[in-house]
């Protein structure tokens, strides 16, 4: 069975679009959001929603600085602004704490974020909403358009389907950050995923300092 284009489903919904629409587009981080607004900025009226209550504060400040500045430059879209809620990320990770990057902990992190999202949306009349998150090679298109879809049954508001990483949308994110020198994270954001970026570093780095000893002996 073929897996769904999810690059080709959101083409056809703009195809059918009869104007402007607006969107609610939630951003994870301004480099991301980059090259996602700047395929969509002359289809659609967009405001950003910065939610993100899984990233730690002071990383949180950081990047929400650095989306409104990105977005002050450009002029691109709107804001909305929000709470940080750190604890609502909390309690909707409990339990799940030691699962791996991209499982179980990571699908109800997208949960959160994106019924915030389809929330805001649907009280503040748009017409669709859809995330940054599918132009990183590190998440699962598939996973994010089936939390969005689910998230949009029942609602005026509609999901806009999305692998931004398609057509080079990884690649010019890239290319944006540079432009507009972009404080550009390593790591997700969450404390899980930063423990799991320092151990992964330590262990390469320790692998590095074991092949440097074995070169200086031979």
């Amino acid at each position: 069975m073929n897996k769904p284009d999810f690059d080709k489903l959101m083409q056809e919904q703009i195809s059918r679009l009869g104007g402007k629409a607006r969107l609610l587009l939630h951003s994870c981080c301004a480099p991301c959001s980059s090259a996602c607004l700047e395929r969509l900025k002359d289809l659609f009226d967009i405001t950003v929603f910065y939610y993100n209550p899984n990233i730690e504060e002071e990383e949180y400040l950081r990047r929400k600085e650095e989306q409104l500045r990105f977005l002050k430059e450009t002029g691109w879209a709107d804001t909305l602004d929000c709470d940080h809620e750190a604890e609502k990320f909390s309690a909707a990770c409990r339990g799940l704490e030691d699962a791996p990057e991209g499982g179980a902990r990571c699908v109800k992190c997208y949960e959160l974020r994106l019924r915030r999202t389809a929330e805001e949306a649907e009280s503040g009349g748009y017409d669709y909403f859809a995330t940054t998150l599918t132009v990183s090679p590190q998440k699962n298109a598939a996973v994010l358009n089936a939390v969005g879809e689910r998230l949009a049954e029942g609602l005026r508001v509609k999901w806009l389907y999305s692998d931004f990483k398609k057509r080079n949308g990884y690649l010019r994110s890239c290319e944006l950050a540079r432009e507009h020198g972009l404080y550009r994270q390593n790591y997700c954001g969450c404390v899980y995923s930063r423990r799991e970026h320092e151990r992964r570093a330590g262990v390469s780095a320790a692998k590095e300092g074991l092949s440097d000893r074995s070169q200086s002996k031979n």
